[in-house]
């Protein structure tokens, strides 16, 4: 096997392993229904529960604990992941109860606009320059916010807060530099404590849905560790076979897929003014990726002529001579180069450490 069918076939499964981990995440809302009676807060609490059981045995199968000793002798970066934990909380237990209350498109629009809520992030907290077609993506987000909140009657708070505290969990765990399984961990080791606590005083006072239920809810809970932890695996089994710029077009499936269930499956309305905004806020998506995939291919292309220069340089070096306008060309190839590297707020986070889309 060549080397090119060896990458050719990693980019096959890589898109596989991808595929099926936003597939994952865009269809979780068929399976937050199957836990009621349970309410969302003692869902998100079996969901911390479980999360950390089931992250803890794929840790323990990989023998992937060297990270933790170095991570305890930092307390900034302990901080974060506090920090991460709570935000990550606050969307997990919105995210819940949007599905069960019937807000699955909103609850889709949330992660339609989180990558323009990143880069407001990059720009405000980060003092990030952005070009003109990001501004221009950030405009028109803007004012699909605007068209949204005249079709609710009020602002899609539900889309807001999921967008935000995500931009905000993602900026938090970028600090803390953990991979996706470790980060997951982390956080819900700071979790686990309070969910398990919230979990024996609600069966102290007899509310608890987990043994009143039958055998079959109990599991059902459980499995919510599951849920958690499969599309992660997934998701890392494709990080490391696809360049971040396929991984950032593959974010979108899943909340086109719960978009597609809110409608289908769940019936919920969208009058024209709902349509517009969204049609608004994939306009805004469609130049931001435009822009991205532009900005990437010329630094590809700029960088290649520079090397091809280096290397011509490098022949005529060996050779002994070293013309005045070989060393002219590569001076001006080298500075020719422009500084493409988006900052790690201005672009969505690829990686979406413990979930991405509920």
């Amino acid at each position: 096997m060549t080397p090119q069918d060896q990458q050719d076939r990693a980019d096959r499964a890589g898109l596989l392993y991808g595929f099926a981990a936003y597939a994952f995440w865009g269809l979780v809302p068929l399976f937050w229904p199957l836990l009621e009676p349970a309410g969302a807060v003692e869902i998100l609490a079996h969901r911390m529960v479980w999360s950390l059981v089931a992250v803890g045995l794929v840790l323990l199968a990989l023998r992937r604990w060297s990270w933790i000793r170095p991570l305890l002798r930092e307390p900034r970066r302990l901080g974060m992941i506090a920090l991460a934990a709570t935000v990550i909380s606050i969307n997990w237990g919105l995210y819940i109860w949007s599905v069960n209350s019937g807000h699955v498109v909103e609850a889709s629009l949330g992660y339609f606009i989180n990558p323009l809520v990143s880069i407001a992030f990059g720009v405000l907290l980060l003092r990030e320059r952005l070009r003109p077609a990001q501004w221009a993506a950030v405009g028109v987000g803007a004012v699909a916010v605007a068209v949204l909140a005249v079709g609710y009657g009020k602002l899609p708070w539900i889309a807001l807060t999921l967008a935000f505290s995500f931009a905000t969990y993602s900026l938090a765990k970028k600090r803390v530099g953990l991979d996706g399984l470790e980060s997951l961990a982390a956080e819900t080791t700071v979790q686990f404590l309070p969910a398990l606590g919230f979990l024996i005083w609600l069966g102290a006072r007899g509310d608890s849905t987990f043994a009143s239920e039958g055998a079959g809810h109990a599991a059902l809970l459980a499995s919510c560790g599951f849920v958690t932890a499969l599309p992660l695996i997934c998701f890392g089994a494709s990080a490391v076979r696809l360049p971040l710029s396929t991984i950032g077009m593959l974010q979108y499936v899943a909340p086109t897929f719960q978009f597609a269930l809110g409608i289908t499956v769940f019936h919920e309305t969208m009058p024209p003014e709902r349509w517009a905004g969204f049609c608004l806020v994939w306009l805004a998506l469609a130049l931001l990726t435009w822009d991205a995939l532009r900005t990437a291919r010329r630094a590809r292309r700029e960088l290649a002529d520079a090397a091809a220069r280096a290397a011509a340089l490098s022949a005529t070096v060996e050779g002994g001579v070293v013309p005045e306008t070989v060393i002219s060309d590569v001076a001006i190839a080298d500075a020719a180069v422009p500084d493409v590297a988006v900052s790690e707020a201005a672009v969505p986070d690829a990686r979406p450490g413990s979930i991405s889309g509920g």
